[in-house]
């Protein structure tokens, strides 16, 4: 089927709601199935890193309007152009996964229908990603000569493993339901058009958790070295600058008090 004209308006592109501490980034441009257009790029880095500064929010979740998450790049807008013309177009892409990958909060994917191209990139680039049994995962990049990116290649193998993301980017098939969970592509299953109730569940013990913490492991997971003596290095200071964190006694008190913690980060 067509995509129909997309009119949503650019302030509409993501919209912006706050369940808690827990802000919420619904892609929204229906009618593309939430295809990501140049503006769409700008505006959805914006509201990651706004999310990332805003003080009151602890966890952000991204998930798509219509009942799909995001059918990949937006190809009524593409053309054979110059280098010169292609290169903001693709940085501001990447604009996305950097903002998600070097800020300090968790941030999950709640996925319905489709997660194809630029969007199953999108998801998974995620560090969590609750998806609905029936949703569609394919890195359907070279159906139109790409490669990928949004982090794919970073991602992808480390969720599913080189053999399986090779397999995927370079004979792209559709991968679904109990599939996706095994492969890695999915963390939780739920029933369909409940993608977002299971992120939301997963975000609130999140935000529950303590922000410091949950920080080191996101840096440590993202950035921490490979050399494994070099992680035993980065772990011991990770262990002294929280140990000094009124989180940490709060966590102890509240064991020896038999009662949940409130974290505060700091």
């Amino acid at each position: 089927m067509p995509q129909q004209p997309d009119v949503t308006s650019e302030s509409a592109r993501v919209l912006v709601r706050d369940h808690g501490a827990v802000r919420v980034l619904t892609l929204n441009r229906p009618r593309s199935r939430n295809a990501i257009d140049m503006t769409l790029r700008v505006v959805l880095a914006e509201r990651i890193e706004e999310a990332m500064a805003d003080a009151a929010v602890r966890v952000i979740v991204l998930t798509g309007a219509g009942g799909t998450f995001c059918s990949g790049g937006d190809i009524s807008t593409m053309r054979r152009q110059s280098p010169e013309l292609t290169r903001p177009r693709a940085e501001a892409a990447q604009r996305i996964v950097r903002a998600m990958w070097s800020g300090p909060k968790p941030v999950l994917a709640a996925v319905e229908g489709f997660a194809f191209g630029a969007g199953a990139a999108l998801a998974l680039a995620c560090d969590h990603v609750v998806a609905a049994s029936d949703a569609t995962f394919s890195a359907t990049f070279t159906r139109v000569g790409l490669a990928g990116d949004l982090g794919v290649f970073w991602s992808l193998r480390r969720r599913a493993g080189a053999a399986a993301a090779r397999r995927m980017l370079m004979l792209p098939r559709e991968v679904r339901g109990e599939e996706a969970l095994a492969m890695g592509l999915a963390d939780v299953l739920t029933e369909p058009g409940a993608a977002l109730d299971g992120a939301l569940a997963d975000a609130e013990r999140l935000a529950a958790g303590p922000p410091l913490a949950l920080a080191a492991i996101k840096r440590m997971l993202v950035e921490g070295p490979s050399d494994p003596y070099e992680v035993l290095a980065c772990e011991v200071e990770n262990q002294v600058r929280l140990f000094d964190t009124d989180d940490f006694a709060e966590g102890v008190a509240a064991f020896h008090e038999r009662r949940p913690p409130v974290f505060l980060g700091r």
